[in-house]
């Protein structure tokens, strides 16, 4: 119904020396941009449509710049983003923003951080987050009821006004305290920077908010915080000594950095926001009461950094675990089979899927059989040839195994890139001619399955249901698209996942291997939230998105067949 949203990468530093510290002992003003900008390169697969970075320097003087922005679109933004810096941002604090859209806006409008303006340094705000709120038009509809105006309609936005909204309120509650004890002029600027609670702003903010999140942020008056959803759905990890306080979206970004071990890393926990003082003070706070964890598999499987050393051994359990299910789709015939995989990501399932194997007593051929080219991007309007150009992102090894002989095994993690598999790697792997072809790695496949069978009483009757959902409260509904895959067995699904997948000068038969939901929970008992494959959305707002989604879907067909 709707592409899966991709997530972004979040990155901290609050210097807790006095900056010439740090230029006398690394011998570079830059120190904490050179810090910042390894934490976002080794993030770059979170965000390659943009990104940007924000800094606040604590001792600039009324009249000067103390709140520093930049912000880039494209590929290479991280490169020129910092190729902007110059030595009167230097500040110390640091915020930086690797960004993947999750609403389809794109422009330089859209790209993090966002920032709110004010002559009172303790109401300036600066926002960035990986974040998918699904609850975006209440929160809309509670400032407009306050009077509010927002002029722009979307999360990121809209987010920013509203925690700005509060901080404003903070502000004006620690003038009024600072008026009471006889305070005047800039000592009620003083009594306000050094008394911020951003606790208040943060319980008063994310109370209204359904979904997954890591929301940080920087005030003009040098608070920085970060805190996670209650389910613990994205991911955060923090780190401190005396020198530095660094947070990032994952642990080995911080590990490589600041050259740590795993157990130095602290991950920021459901609910809880990490929270350091204009004095460099941090403390921990819990801004909303923890729920039932659910930490998204998807976002540990496929899109965090395998280099983690716990990601790694699950990866590797992931591969493993499919070894029975391989050796039943090629009749055991392990001799005249040979085992690679897609490069990048499947590689580590691939070395656990050997071992699986090995395990077992068979002496497995393993050949490097794909290599990944550089994307070539294109302009060209017509599908047929773009898809002729996507077919070269990859390219084989010839020789690796004996045509219309060997069978190929080869663990992949794309079938949510069903254009990828069908239109580049089925096509360049059916040139080396195998016996057969197993494929590693669903909506489209279950709706054509109804289509098929005369079924469209179960998508009407579905349609209507998700519609009398819609009309309860938000915590009441249920998710009432599930229905549409229970007539359906997994293996149903799945050969029409093959046939929908296959292109149609293919050659060599195809069979799909799915790691089982069972699989997925045992490889990543930590990472419970699997409602990327099941439907089991954690958050009342994730139920009545994925309802709504299915009726705008039917809405949508039945005006294209009109």
């Amino acid at each position: 119904m709707e592409e899966l949203k991709h997530e972004c990468g979040v990155a901290m530093i609050r210097l807790l020396k006095p900056l010439d510290y740090y230029e006398k002992k690394y011998s570079t003003w830059a120190y904490g941009f050179n810090k910042l900008y390894l934490m976002m390169e080794k993030q770059h697969n979170r965000g390659q449509e943009g990104a940007g970075i924000a800094s606040v320097s604590l001792k600039n003087e009324p009249g000067t710049e103390y709140m520093f922005r930049e912000k880039a679109e494209g590929k290479d933004a991280i490169t020129e983003i910092f190729s902007r810096v110059t030595e009167e941002m230097a500040g110390e604090l640091l915020m930086g923003h690797l960004r993947y859209s999750t609403t389809g806006k794109s422009g330089l409008q859209y790209v993090h951080p966002f920032l709110r303006r004010n002559n009172w340094r303790a109401k300036n705000l600066c926002l960035c987050g990986n974040f998918n709120m699904t609850n975006i038009d209440e929160v809309f509809s509670f400032l407009t009821e306050q009077g509010q105006s927002p002029r722009i309609y979307g999360d990121s936005y809209i987010t920013l006004e509203l925690m700005g909204h509060r901080l404003d309120r903070e502000v004006e509650r620690l003038f009024a305290e600072a008026k009471k004890h006889g305070l005047q002029g800039t000592d009620i600027t003083d009594y306000i920077d050094n008394h911020v609670e951003m606790a208040n702003v943060l319980k008063k903010t994310m109370c209204h908010y359904d979904g997954g999140y890591v929301m940080c942020g920087l005030t003009g008056s040098g608070e920085m915080f970060s805190v996670r959803d209650p389910w613990g759905i994205r991911p955060a990890f923090w780190y401190q000594d005396d020198e530095i306080i660094a947070l990032a979206s994952e642990r080995p970004v911080l590990q490589t950095t600041f050259d740590l071990q795993a157990e130095d890393i602290r991950e920021l926990k459901p609910g809880q926001a990490l929270i350091v003082r204009k004095n460099g003070e941090s403390h921990l706070e819990q801004i909303m009461p923890a729920q039932e964890l659910s930490a998204c598999s998807f976002e540990r499987i496929y899109f965090s950094r395998g280099s983690d050393r716990d990601i790694y051994q699950e990866r590797k359990r992931l591969g493993e675990q499919l070894t029975p299910a391989i050796l039943k789709a090629i009749d055991g015939d392990v001799i005249n089979t040979v085992f690679s995989y897609i490069p990048n990501t499947a590689e580590v399932a691939y070395y656990g899927m050997t071992d699986g194997f090995r395990q077992q007593g068979h002496n497995v051929r393993t050949e490097k059989v794909v290599w990944k080219d550089i994307k070539m991007r294109t302009f060209i309007a017509d599908n047929s040839e773009r898809n002729d150009l996507a077919a070269h992102v990859y390219d084989i090894s010839y020789g690796s195994l004996r045509p219309y002989e060997d069978n190929l095994v080869v663990i992949d993690d794309s079938i949510v890139r069903g254009t990828t598999l069908r239109e580049s790697i089925f096509k360049i792997l059916d040139r080396l001619h195998p016996k057969k072809l197993e494929e590693f790695c669903a909506f489209r496949a279950t709706m054509a399955l109804i289509e098929e069978r005369g079924m469209w009483q179960l998508v009407n009757d579905t349609y209507l249901a998700c519609k009398r959902e819609l009309a309860k409260p938000k915590e009441e509904m249920q998710n009432c698209v599930r229905a549409v895959y229970e007539p359906f067995t997994v293996d149903e699904v799945n050969q029409k996942i093959v046939e929908m997948l296959r292109p149609a000068d293919m050659q060599a038969p195809i069979e799909l291997v799915f790691q089982s939901i069972e699989g997925l929970h045992e490889a990543c008992p930590n990472h419970p939230g699997d409602w990327y494959f099941t439907g089991h959305y954690p958050t009342p707002g994730g139920n009545k998105l994925v309802n709504q989604a299915f009726i705008n879907y039917v809405e949508q067909k039945l005006k294209r067949e009109l």
